[in-house]
C-alpha cells in the first residue's frame, strides 16, 4: 500500500520547524531528508526514523517499513516542537550523504 500525498503533507506541516527538510518519492513511500541527511519516511501512511540513540531515547514502538528492510522507530507525537526536537538530536548521529558522481 502507497502513502498518500495528504498524510505526506500532514508529515511536513509537523515538521516545518525542521531547517531544510526535503522529500524523495520511491516506490509509492516517501524518503525524508533534513539538510541532506536521510532521517526518514512516510511508509503506508506511518511517520518512521531511523533508529538512532537520540530517537530510541524518546520513542520505543519499532516497525519494519517494509519486508527485508531494517526496523524503524514510530513517531507518535502530533507536537511540532518535539518533532523538530526529535530531528535536531538525530542529525549529529546520522551519517553525512555520500558524493554523487556526475
Amino acid at each position: 500500500m502507497a502513502s498518500s500525498a495528504e498524510y505526506l503533507e500532514y508529515v511536513l506541516d509537523l515538521l516545518a520547524d525542521v531547517p531544510e527538510v526535503t522529500t524523495r518519492k520511491m516506490m509509492g513511500e516517501y524518503l525524508l531528508y533534513a539538510g541532506g541527511k536521510l532521517f526518514g519516511g512516510v511508509y503506508d501512511d506511518r511517520f518512521l526514523v531511523k533508529d538512532t540513540p537520540a530517537a530510541r531515547a524518546v520513542l520505543s514502538a519499532s516497525e519494519t517499513p517494509y519486508e527485508g528492510a531494517a526496523r524503524m522507530l514510530l513517531v507518535d507525537t502530533e507536537d511540532r516542537a518535539a518533532g523538530a526536537a526529535l530531528v535536531a538530536a538525530m542529525l549529529p548521529e546520522l551519517p553525512e550523504p555520500k558524493k554523487r558522481r556526475k
